[in-house]
């Protein structure tokens, strides 16, 4: 079937290949704005969801393609990015008449992005970098940010689709730039993340009511964060589940950002120092629980009594990073 070009807004056939937590409520938002949306994921409950919510759930890599203007890549590691490069290659130059812009959003080593917008120009295809700064949980109140970067008149083509979701897209410049921001917002995620699980141990040992300090700094226009919003009231709770962002999918995050500090000769010593505070939550059997739970292996290592949790192991390996 044979894709063409059309103006981007309500017109625009979306497509998007990885419907796991941010794919999955990418697509759902685009649906909910009258976007034709097409998706396809190797996990079949995925498939189902999206068909659930509307749209149409096809059978291969290819099938989208063909049926998008623009297609949005959200996936989990480079494997799976490789995986969509083998099989967008493969496809033949007749399956469209005009190419679809690709908006690729995942988390991934820049290195492994380049080598994908690299094959895809082979066959007349744009690719965006574009991770987005946010859970899936925030895209119901807009907050998501996009970091687009690459070139402009793409960007301007498909920011219709990208205002679905959030007024809050920057263009941030040449291809790579995108991801650069992204490593930026995640390591401060990550020094935020720990900083409140400190604080709200801190105050645990002193006798302090977690909930009044979550009152009290919350809203605070100098110490309150949308981040300290999201994640300290499960650090009051001692409850981490359903995740906003899983221990096991943080850690790859956390290995990217050390990677590209390291290829930069850039200290990171307070990135650093959280490194082991994720590790230590994977030993503890909260791979599948919010990063929030960091709260408690903080909490053990200042004698305070286990909250109940999830146990279940993974074999995700632990990160190294470089300070």
């Amino acid at each position: 079937m044979k894709t063409t070009q059309k103006t981007m807004g309500l017109k625009a056939r979306v497509g998007v290949l990885g419907m796991g937590i941010m794919g999955g409520a990418m697509a759902e938002t685009l649906l909910a704005h009258g976007f034709t949306v097409t998706g396809f994921d190797i996990d079949a409950k995925a498939r189902a969801r999206l068909k659930k919510a509307g749209g149409q759930a096809l059978t291969s890599v290819a099938d989208v393609a063909c049926q998008s203007d623009v297609l949005i890549v959200s996936l989990p590691s480079s494997k799976a990015l490789a995986q969509i490069t083998e099989a967008l290659l493969a496809m033949p130059r007749p399956a469209w008449t005009q190419p679809p812009i690709v908006i690729e959003a995942s988390t991934l080593p820049l290195a492994d992005k380049e080598a994908f917008a690299n094959s895809l120009r082979k066959l007349g295809i744009t690719t965006l970098d574009s991770p987005v700064s946010g859970t899936a949980v925030r895209i119901r109140a807009r907050d998501w940010t996009f970091f687009v970067s690459g070139p402009q008149k793409a960007y301007r083509t498909v920011l219709p689709v990208l205002n679905a979701f959030t007024d809050n897209v920057a263009y941030v410049g040449p291809f790579g730039n995108g991801m650069k921001m992204k490593f930026v917002a995640n390591h401060l995620v990550a020094v935020y993340n720990v900083a409140y699980a400190e604080s709200i141990t801190f105050a645990r040992k002193m006798g302090l009511d977690p909930e009044e300090v979550l009152q009290l700094f919350g809203n605070s226009p100098v110490l309150g964060t949308g981040l300290m919003r999201l994640r300290m009231p499960m650090m009051v709770a001692r409850k981490y589940l359903p995740a906003t962002m899983k221990v096991d999918v943080w850690q790859k995050d956390m290995a990217v950002i050390a990677q590209m500090a390291s290829q930069v000769d850039c200290p990171i010593p307070l990135f650093a120092s959280c490194a082991p505070i994720f590790n230590s939550a994977m030993a503890m059997g909260k791979a599948l629980e919010d990063t929030a739970s960091a709260a408690e292996v903080l909490a053990a290592m200042a004698g305070i009594p286990a909250a109940p949790t999830l146990r279940k192991r993974s074999s995700k390996k632990r990160i190294k990073t470089s300070a």
